[in-house]
């Protein structure tokens, strides 16, 4: 099964098991890691904001005109921001690192 790493706010790398075809919201959620998602991973809301790692931003499909709507609200946007809940887990991910924005 895929990994990936989580930063936490205070610096802590938490690396948890990331089934295929969950998002990077719902894996979070599946381990207690603070990612907020107050849409529910419906593109409504910016609270699922992280931070990738810049060596996999590229491994990434771009974000969509309606995610990068929703950026525009993210309190501490950076280059490689996205919406946990348009990150959609799949094995060429495996190891996928993210970073939790100070603020929310």
């Amino acid at each position: 099964m895929p990994k990936m790493v989580f930063v936490e706010r205070d610096g802590t790398r938490r690396e948890v098991e990331a089934k295929n075809g969950l998002s990077v919201l719902e894996i979070a959620h599946e381990h207690d890691i603070d990612l907020e998602g107050a849409c529910e991973g419906s593109l409504a809301c910016a609270t699922c904001h992280v931070v990738v790692d810049p060596a996999w931003a590229d491994k990434l499909s771009d974000a969509t005109e309606d995610e990068e709507d929703m950026l525009d609200l993210a309190f501490g946007l950076q280059p490689t921001s996205r919406l946990g809940c348009q990150i959609v887990m799949k094995d060429e991910l495996d190891g996928l690192v993210v970073s939790l924005p100070k603020g929310s």
